[in-house]
């Protein structure tokens, strides 16, 4: 997908939240529930934008549909670099409703998982405060 693409290499995270639905469904890599709704993908999503070093997608596919895009990236984490994808599903209104992220190598995934487990207090903080706005 173009548009959440050229939101996140231009790190304008609330574009890239824009683009999502409501009740998007996100699918870690490094944890087994899947998270829904927009409020703690988008938390999800400005953590990893402060986790990953150097990322930059490398390869986007689109199926003639429109609707299914996988957006190839590499990054880093630390010492450890990472291959990864985003496997993007858009809704009838062209919202991102199924965000599911796969990454490589073990210890790249390892080294993500224990980066984003540091922050996850400050997303869930974050993911509430987007919930219930005072």
């Amino acid at each position: 997908m173009r548009a959440f693409r050229e939101a996140v290499e231009a790190h304008d995270l609330d574009a890239a939240v824009a683009l999502l639905a409501e009740d998007v469904v996100f699918t870690s890599p490094v944890v087994f529930k899947p998270y829904t709704g927009k409020a703690i993908t988008g938390a999800i999503l400005r953590a990893v934008a402060e986790v990953f070093e150097d990322f930059r997608y490398v390869r986007e596919i689109d199926d003639a549909a429109g609707r299914d895009h996988a957006l190839v990236f590499t990054a880093r984490v630390g010492d450890r670099r990472i291959e990864g994808c985003d496997f993007i599903h858009v809704d009838d209104d062209g919202r991102i409703d199924e965000l599911t992220v796969m990454v490589r190598p073990l210890s790249g995934a390892q080294a993500l998982a224990a980066a984003m487990g540091a922050q996850f207090e400050r997303i869930a903080s974050e993911a509430r405060a987007q919930e219930n706005p005072a």
